[in-house]
């Protein structure tokens, strides 16, 4: 059992915000299996060293998904008067959004807007307590309804109302966007509607957030804890509080994320049901100018140690500019960029290069001998003449912590994958190679580039020192 007080925080700086968002514990039943679990889970929240200011739940609080309306209700009624009962919700508002275990038909609308009838009713006339915004200081939060039947049922969005509310809060310096469906696929969970927003939706929805300088879409529905960023907004995906029997253990763990908004950005932990934080982030990061960065040479890989991408307690950024000439007659064969090799003839730890008729921008890892290698995919390149580029691994960001920008003036991207980890599993290597090497073709063209930079954060900067890990 854990102790109150015992799990230290991510502290935001005066007038900053410190938060908690997670989801997805489909609990309301009394004695079912996710009673139990949940139960755990918001222990670690009554175990922080400082309560927060506010917790995001993003859906799926009860398990629902039932013609009886009675049976619904008191799905409800146990899950805020038993469930969460231990929580003030005048001193720590609990906001909530809708989900597909909720708000899945005419009836379950209704029940949930009843229910939530505590919320701002403040969204569009026929989405009453399914979409609203709150206004704490500088901060906006705005909490969307991706069921919505008016834009399409489950996996679709509102839009004018967002960019009606964003403008409107213009002035606010901290937007957060809160939602059920993610944007963009998590673990390779794809699928319009279903498994995420529908695509044309969803790219309108992201082009929202960009343009009106949205920190981060905040999300659950697929199990997994799991961040990547897109034109420089997080999506943050956590849906962690329940059902494990679900998730898959050689990759993912229930969860909550601690969270602080301030002038220095957002940080935040991630908690899993014993209180140790198993993955962390501070973003996004200063990083100086490219061309002060130095020329990447093969001997300096060492300085770095293998273990260097893996540890809980530091995390790693490391960026290279990669500059050349594609030749034009270089057919479309993958070339090498650069590879990381590894021992005994296995293949590399990472290669990158390009491949495809696009030209994409492409980056393999395989940190387990004999096994197949995992692909991420980025930008189409120039397929002839110069190109530049900046790609990016960090040690916290999970799949999402293979990232590109064209230059120091864009925003950071992760590249698109399908797989359930990434950059934390791999080793560093001390075997570097540029233009050639992992079995492909050497890079035609000329006159190639490489500069690099690397940075670490340590955890304890952020927090003091961490419990003990007592999960696996």
């Amino acid at each position: 059992m854990l102790e109150r007080d015992q799990i230290p925080v991510m502290h935001a700086e005066q007038n900053g915000h410190e938060f908690v968002i997670y989801g997805d514990s489909c609990s309301g039943v009394p004695a079912a299996p996710h009673e139990l679990i949940f139960r755990q889970i918001n222990d670690v929240i009554r175990a922080l060293a400082a309560s927060p200011q506010f917790i995001c739940f993003l859906g799926d609080e009860i398990m629902g998904l039932t013609a009886n309306p009675d049976e619904l209700r008191a799905q409800w009624r146990y899950f805020f008067e038993r469930e969460m009962a231990w929580l003030d919700r005048e001193s720590t508002p609990l906001y909530h959004v809708a989900g597909n275990h909720t708000v899945y038909d005419k009836m379950g609308e209704a029940i949930f807007a009843e229910m939530m009838a505590h919320l701002p009713c403040n969204g569009p006339k026929d989405q009453r307590c399914l979409s609203y915004t709150v206004r704490r200081g500088d901060l906006v939060m705005i909490f969307v309804n991706t069921l919505h039947a008016g834009t399409g049922g489950e996996g679709t969005v509102e839009t004018d109302w967002l960019e009606r509310i964003l403008e409107g809060h213009r002035d606010a310096r901290h937007k957060l966007v809160c939602g059920h469906h993610p944007v963009w696929a998590v673990n390779g969970f794809a699928g319009d509607y279903q498994r995420m927003i529908e695509r044309e939706n969803g790219r309108r929805f992201w082009e929202i957030l960009v343009r009106h300088g949205v920190v981060a879409y905040a999300c659950s529905h697929i199990l997994a804890f799991d961040v990547q960023a897109h034109d420089g907004v997080l999506q943050i995906c956590t849906a962690g509080a329940g059902t494990a029997h679900r998730m898959p253990p050689e990759a993912e763990y229930l969860h909550i994320v601690q969270a602080a908004l301030d002038d220095k950005g957002l940080r935040y932990q991630v908690l899993d049901r014993s209180g140790s934080v198993r993955e962390w982030l501070a973003w996004d990061w200063q990083l100086p100018p490219a061309e002060s960065w130095t020329p990447f040479e093969p001997r300096f890989a060492t300085y770095l140690p293998v273990d260097c991408l893996s540890r809980t307690d530091l995390s790693r950024l490391i960026v290279w500019e990669i500059a050349g000439h594609f030749s034009a007659d270089a057919g479309f064969e993958p070339q090498t960029l650069l590879c990381a090799n590894a021992p005994d003839g296995a293949l590399p730890w990472l290669w990158l290069g390009v491949s495809g008729t696009k030209r994409e921008l492409t980056a393999l890892l395989c940190p387990i001998a004999n096994r197949s290698p995992h692909r991420w995919r980025g930008p189409a390149l120039p397929t002839a003449g110069d190109f530049c580029i900046q790609f990016a691994l960090h040690s916290d960001m999970g799949p999402g912590g293979l990232l590109w920008r064209w230059s120091d003036d864009h925003p950071w991207s992760s590249m698109v994958g399908a797989s359930a980890w990434g950059v934390e599993r791999t080793r560093w290597s001390h075997d570097w190679t540029i233009g050639r090497g992992g079995g492909q073709a050497d890079f035609r063209g000329r006159d190639l580039r490489v500069n690099w930079h690397h940075l670490s954060f340590e955890l304890n900067d952020y927090v003091p020192a961490q419990p003990q890990r007592r999960e696996t």
